[in-house]
C-alpha cells in the first residue's frame, strides 16, 4: 500500500531497532572499544574502516564515506527504496507501517491484481518454452545465440506460441480476468474480438526493482513486424523509467562499479552469458534523465554502448546531452561504439569476455567524447573554428551542475580555444542554456525540489560550520545553546543545513542522532550530515558540546567581521582617492586606524 509514512512512526521505528543488530545480521561486527567495526561492505578494503556507534545509532566508513542510520544502511546494503527499508525494519520490530494520504484503495488493489496477472503470464510463457510443440524453434534460436538454460532461467525467458488466443484461453477465464489482461497490455481489442498481443515471439519479462514482472518485450521468430515488440504503458509500467536487466544486474553484483547501457534485450542477456552481468537496456526509447537517475542511484559510472553507424552516433549525442545535468562530482560517463555491423551480442561472442571488458574500461570519457563530437567538421586550428567550438560548447557546459567537473570542462574548453576563463564566462552569461535532450517519453514526474545543494567535500575538514553541525548531530540537546543566537550571514555552503538542523530541534528537541539522519534521508542535507560524521571530534558530553558550539559561533562571527572589514578597506583603498567624498576619506582613515590597532 502506498502513501506517506508519518515521521513520528519513523522516529518510533528507529528507537525500537538496534543498528548493531541490523548490521551484524548482514556484516559480522567486532567490538572495538565503545564501537563496533568491520570491513566495509560498500567498498573493497583489507583493514576495517567501517564503524557502528551503538550509543548514537549510526554507522560510518572512514574509507569510502558511507554513513547513516539503520534505514540508510538497509537501503544501501539491500538496494531498497526508502519505503521498502521501512517495511523491512518494521517487520523485524513487529510494527505495522501506517500511511497518510493513502491512494484510492481500488487503484492499489488494481495494481496488485496487475502484478499477480503479469507473474502468471511470465510463468505461462516459461512453461511454453519447455513444453509447446512449436517451441523447438525458440530453443534452437537461443542455443544458436549461445545462451545456456541457466541464463535463460535467470532472465525468465519464455515463448509466446503462434496463434491468436493462446494467452487469452490460458488466463482469460472470465470477464474480469480478460479486462485485467487488456489493462496490462497483454490483449488487444479489434473488430469486436480480443487477441494476444504477443504471438510467435521469444518473451523477455521486464522486472521492477523488487523483481516483479511489470511488462514484456518480445522478439519475433517469424517474418512479422516489428522485430521487437514491447508492452504498452500501463498503471504499473512506464517505459521512460524502467531498464531491462537492472534487477538481474543488482542481484549478480552487490557493489556495482558501473552499468553499461545497450540497445537490446539480447545484448543484455548475451553479455550476462559471457560473464558481464552489469548491462541494462532501455525499452524502445532514448535514454532519459529518469533512467540515468536510476543508474546513478546504484553506481557512480555509466557506459553508453552504441552501434558505430550514423544512428548510433545520433543516439550517443542525445545521451551525452541528457547525462550532462546529472554529472555531479564523483560520477563518470563513457561512450563505447561497436565496429560496423556488430552489436554487443555479436561482438562479445567474436572477441570474448576479456577483450570486451577491456573495451568497456577503455571507453571514451565524457569530456573527450564531448569535444570530439562538437569539433567534428570544424577546423579548430583556425580562429573561426575555435569561435564556433566555444559557441557550441558553452551552452552545453552550462547544463553541468556547479562543481569541480564543470570547472575542469571550462579549463578544457579554454585550452582548446585559447580563450581565457573570463572570456568564456562572458560567453556563458550571454548564452541561453541549451535545452535538455528530450527522450521519446515524457518523464512521469519532475525530480523532487532540493532546498540545499549538496556541497563538495572540502579540502580541509576544519570548516567551523561543518564542525558545529557534527556537534549538534552527535549531541542534539546541545543545540539549545544556539536557539537564541543569530547565525552570521555568510556564503558558507553548510550554513543552510545548520539552520535547518536547529529549526528541526526547536520543534522536536527529543530527536536522536539516528532520527536526525533519517529526517533528511536521501536529500542533500543528509549528505552534509553524513560528511559531518567523518570529522575527528573530541569525546564531549552534552555540556562540553554546548561550550564548543558557543566558541565556534564566536569564531565564525569574528571571521565574518574580519572579511566584512577587509572588504570595506579594500573598496575604499582601491578607489581614486581624489574622487572620494570627505565622508569616504574620513571612513577610510578610521578604518586604517582600526586596522593598525588590530595589528
Amino acid at each position: 500500500m502506498k502513501g506517506l509514512i508519518p515521521q513520528h512512526f519513523i522516529d518510533e521505528l528507529l528507537s525500537r531497532v538496534d543498528i548493531v543488530e541490523v548490521v551484524d545480521r548482514r556484516v559480522p561486527l567486532k567490538k572495538t572499544g565503545q564501537n563496533y567495526t568491520a570491513r566495509c561492505p560498500f567498498h573493497e578494503e583489507k583493514t576495517p574502516s567501517f564503524s557502528v556507534n551503538p550509543d548514537k545509532q549510526f554507522y560510518y566508513c572512514f574509507g569510502c564515506g558511507a554513513g547513516g542510520n539503520a534505514i540508510g544502511f538497509l537501503m544501501e546494503y539491500e538496494r531498497l527504496e526508502f519505503p521498502q527499508a521501512i517495511d523491512s525494519l518494521a517487520t523485524v520490530a513487529g510494527l505495522e507501517v501506517p500511511r497518510e494520504r493513502v491512494e484510492n484503495p481500488e487503484k492499489v488493489s488494481r495494481r496488485k491484481d496487475l502484478h499477480s496477472l503479469m507473474e502468471q503470464a511470465a510463468q505461462y510463457y516459461q512453461r511454453q518454452l519447455k513444453q509447446h510443440d512449436n517451441s523447438i524453434r525458440a530453443r534452437d534460436y537461443l542455443i544458436k545465440r549461445g545462451l545456456s538454460g541457466e541464463i535463460a532461467k535467470a532472465f525468465q525467458i519464455g515463448f509466446a506460441p503462434p496463434g491468436w488466443d493462446n494467452l487469452l484461453k490460458a488466463l482469460g477465464d472470465d470477464e474480469e480476468s480478460r479486462q485485467l489482461l487488456i489493462d496490462a497490455g497483454m490483449l488487444v481489442s479489434g473488430d469486436n474480438k480480443l487477441y494476444d498481443r504477443f504471438r510467435d515471439r521469444i518473451m523477455f519479462p521486464i522486472l521492477d526493482n523488487r523483481g516483479q514482472t511489470i511488462a514484456f518485450g518480445g522478439r519475433v521468430l517469424g517474418d512479422d513486424k516489428p522485430k521487437y515488440l514491447n508492452s504498452p504503458e500501463t498503471d504499473i509500467f512506464h517505459k521512460g523509467r524502467e531498464l531491462y536487466g537492472l534487477y538481474q544486474a543488482r542481484k549478480a553484483v552487490r557493489n556495482l562499479e558501473r552499468l553499461v547501457i545497450v540497445e537490446g534485450y539480447m545484448d543484455v542477456v548475451a553479455l550476462a552469458q559471457h560473464g558481464i552481468p552489469y548491462a541494462v537496456a532501455t525499452l524502445g526509447t532514448a535514454t532519459s534523465e529518469d533512467h540515468l537517475r536510476k543508474v546513478f542511484r546504484y553506481c557512480p559510472e555509466v557506459v553508453f554502448c552504441f552501434d558505430g553507424d550514423e544512428a548510433g552516433r545520433k543516439a550517443a549525442r542525445r545521451a551525452m546531452e541528457t547525462v550532462l545535468p546529472l554529472m555531479e562530482d564523483g560520477r563518470q560517463a563513457r561512450f563505447l561504439f561497436m565496429p560496423d555491423g556488430e552489436d554487443p551480442d555479436t561482438q562479445v561472442r567474436a572477441i570474448g569476455t576479456t577483450l570486451f571488458e577491456q573495451q568497456i574500461l577503455k571507453a571514451t570519457p565524457l569530456e573527450e567524447h564531448f569535444f570530439n563530437t562538437l569539433s567534428s567538421g570544424l577546423n579548430t586550428d583556425s580562429l573561426e573554428g575555435k569561435a564556433r567550438l566555444s559557441k557550441l560548447a558553452a551552452p552545453l557546459i552550462q547544463l553541468l551542475p556547479r562543481g569541480v567537473y564543470r570547472e575542469l570542462m571550462m579549463d578544457a574548453l579554454s585550452q582548446r580555444t585559447g580563450l581565457s576563463s573570463g572570456a568564456l564566462q562572458n560567453i556563458l552569461e550571454q548564452t541561453t542554456p541549451a535545452p535538455k535532450a528530450e527522450a521519446d517519453t515524457k518523464p512521469a514526474a519532475p525530480p523532487p525540489k532540493q532546498k540545499v545543494s549538496a556541497p563538495p567535500i572540502p579540502a580541509s575538514k576544519r570548516d567551523p560550520v561543518l564542525y558545529m553541525i557534527s556537534l549538534v548531530l552527535l549531541h542534539p540537546s546541545s543545540a539549545a545553546a544556539l536557539f537564541e543566537e543569530a547565525l552570521p550571514t555568510t556564503d558558507n555552503p553548510y550554513l543552510a543545513t545548520l539552520s535547518s538542523l536547529l529549526e528541526l530541534l526547536r520543534k522536536r528537541p527529543e530527536s536522536s542522532t539516528a532520527m536526525l539522519l533519517g529526517h533528511w534521508q536521501g536529500q542533500p542535507e543528509g549528505e552534509v550530515l553524513t560528511l559531518a560524521l567523518s570529522l575527528d571530534k573530541p569525546r564531549y558530553d552534552a555540556e562540553k558540546a554546548q561550550i564548543a558550539l558557543q566558541e565556534s559561533l564566536q569564531h565564525l562571527r569574528r571571521q565574518n567581521a574580519q572579511r566584512s572589514f577587509q572588504g570595506a578597506v579594500d573598496k575604499l583603498r582601491n578607489a581614486n582617492y581624489a574622487d572620494l567624498s570627505d565622508e569616504d576619506k574620513e571612513n577610510l582613515r578610521a578604518l586604517m586606524q582600526q586596522k593598525a590597532q588590530g595589528d
